[in-house]
């Protein structure tokens, strides 16, 4: 089961400001950026079977969780 198409464009600037806000904590020489970041986390989260969000704040909290994994992974 893949990301809905509708609900990903609707929180696309949503998850890049996310990732932004994410890696400025991240050193300078970070080889990330915003639309890396969220793309990464996209194809993990794609990439799980039974992903079902109760909305669109859960989708949002849950990418957003997926994101600092893959910092964290990128470390």
């Amino acid at each position: 089961m893949g990301i809905p198409e509708p609900l990903l464009a609707s929180v696309y600037n949503e998850l890049r400001r996310l990732a932004a806000y994410q890696l400025s904590g991240e050193r300078r020489d970070h080889t990330l950026q915003a639309t890396a970041l969220v793309h990464e986390a996209y194809l993990r989260l794609a990439g799980q079977s039974g992903g079902q969000w109760q909305d669109r704040l859960h989708f949002i909290r849950v990418a957003s969780e997926m994101m600092r994994r893959v910092l964290v992974d990128h470390a």
